[in-house]
């Protein structure tokens, strides 16, 4: 056995023995063991980890969370990010270590990196090593030691109601003007809104079932203005398409095609910050301003956890002020 792993062998034992014995015994039991260890030789032996390629932890990480319900935008930034990790490090992930991990962050930082962008790298890290920890497949979690980055909360506007009647104005379609209303009184997102059909809507009770993020269901409301404009986009298509918002032809409308529309508006209208989440933000602020508690705005929008629903919420400074003075 070599000097340093002898060393280090004895060492580890010394500090397990130390609550438990004596120091006069611990000395005893060290002294017998060490000479011992001068007839042994230190081997390698064969894992027992049934998965030992860094594809097939990173291959069952992602099938865990699939199992979970992520979704697959969130699946495939996992593995986007942790396979360049990987490819950048070419280092097994077993032997990959928190000095690793701290200068590839550092790298990005200095590549200009925000500090949102290096947090949520972190975040997602921390989930995966910290799954292969719980499941046997790693020793340690080597980010389990690397703190939250502190990231400034920049402050996200709402959409004032001007910006709002400048966008349907220019609008040049009824399409256009439906989805822009629709947005902004659903909260829905993007995407939640191209997978939407005709059927979706329930124009008599004003409401809509959506599916959004994980297959979760939930219900949103439509006020009467939107119902009537998405009633006429309706009666004015010829298609028997069953999507509830269409691009060219029969084609079901793309998250990619609502922001290509709404960047055109956005430069006719002259107004500036506009994309769908947008919206989001905008229904959530309003809700709050005119009294709706959050926990029923946080169901409106399909979070899970109410500090999700707050990063959405503005509020004005003179709302703020004028309850401080109400209750003074």
């Amino acid at each position: 056995m070599s000097i340093a792993a002898k060393q280090t062998m004895l060492k580890n034992l010394e500090k397990a023995l130390r609550s438990e014995l004596t120091y006069d015994n611990i000395v005893t039991v060290i002294d017998a063991l060490s000479s011992q260890l001068d007839h042994y030789n230190v081997e390698t032996l064969e894992s027992n980890y049934p998965l030992e390629e860094s594809n097939d932890l990173l291959t069952a990480f992602i099938e865990a969370k699939q199992v979970e319900g992520r979704s697959e935008k969130t699946l495939e930034r996992y593995e986007y990010i942790i396979n360049k990790l990987i490819k950048e490090l070419n280092v097994p992930i077993r032997n990959i270590t928190i000095y690793h991990l701290r200068s590839y962050l550092m790298k990005m930082k200095k590549d200009g990196m925000s500090d949102n962008t290096i947090e949520g790298t972190r975040s997602i890290f921390n989930s995966f090593f910290g799954w292969l920890q719980k499941e046997g497949l790693l020793r340690d979690n080597p980010c389990a030691n690397i703190n939250t980055i502190k990231c400034i909360q920049k402050v996200r506007l709402p959409y004032a109601d001007t910006d709002i009647e400048k966008l349907k104005e220019v609008c040049s379609s009824v399409r256009d003007k439906a989805i822009i209303s629709f947005l902004l009184c659903t909260g829905c997102r993007v995407s939640e809104v191209c997978e939407l059909n005709r059927d979706s809507i329930d124009f008599q009770n004003m409401e809509c079932i959506v599916h959004g993020k994980g297959n979760k269901e939930r219900v949103v409301f439509i006020n009467p203005v939107t119902a009537m404009l998405v009633e006429r986009y309706l009666q004015e298509r010829k298609d028997s398409s069953p999507a509830l918002f269409i691009g060219k032809g029969t084609t079901r409308m793309s998250p990619g095609g609502i922001r290509f529309m709404l960047t055109n508006a956005a430069k006719k209208a002259n107004v500036e910050n506009v994309h769908p989440h947008r919206f989001r933000r905008t229904l959530a602020t309003n809700l709050i301003n005119r009294g709706m508690p959050i926990q029923e705005v946080s169901t409106i929008l399909g979070h899970t956890a109410l500090d999700t629903t707050m990063t959405y919420i503005y509020t004005e400074k003179s709302n703020v002020k004028n309850s401080y003075n109400k209750y003074m």
